[in-house]
């Protein structure tokens, strides 16, 4: 199967992005993450043709002209996390949710830790806005390990008043 990149100069920074002959495979919003991929995944190529709808898709989005990406999407994960990436692209945007809420919306409360586990390891990160979820109080938590500024600079992006 081919796979193939592009880059985005955000207002983040370089995005990078990963597409396949299905959609969109992996987004990548930290230098130090590119290049791990890149090691395991040295003979990718360059082809802004095949990436250009999620170049053009993420561009609008810090433009405040798009809410809802329209791309396919080729991501692998369990069942579990499947649910809880789907559950996370139902938060609307400009709005948040809650760990506890996204367990409770895909029929599982008792699963919080493992709906944070699942935010942690989604592979399209703005795309499947896990942005939008934090902490029951409110708290700006578990983005990207510690990077809890990304997290408030796109929640303020939408419009979410951030009080923290």
């Amino acid at each position: 199967m081919k796979i193939v990149y592009d880059t985005y100069d955000s207002p983040i920074g370089l995005i990078h992005v990963v597409v396949d002959e299905i959609g969109v495979k992996k987004v990548f919003l930290f230098k130090e993450d590119w290049e791990d991929y890149l090691i395991e995944n040295a003979d990718i190529k360059l082809d802004k043709q095949i990436c250009k709808d999620v170049v053009i898709q993420l561009d609008e989005y810090f433009k405040k002209e798009r809410v809802n990406f329209q791309l396919p999407l080729s991501i692998e994960g369990t069942e579990f996390r499947i649910k809880v990436w789907n559950a996370l692209r139902e938060i609307p945007y400009g709005e948040v949710k809650s760990y506890l809420q996204i367990a409770e919306a895909i029929g599982n409360p008792k699963s919080v830790r493992a709906v944070g586990q699942a935010n942690r390891a989604n592979q399209v990160p703005i795309i499947i806005p896990c942005h939008r979820v934090i902490g029951k109080n409110g708290d700006l938590v578990g983005f990207a390990g510690d990077k809890t500024n990304l997290k408030r600079f796109l929640l303020e992006l939408e419009g979410v008043n951030i009080d923290i």
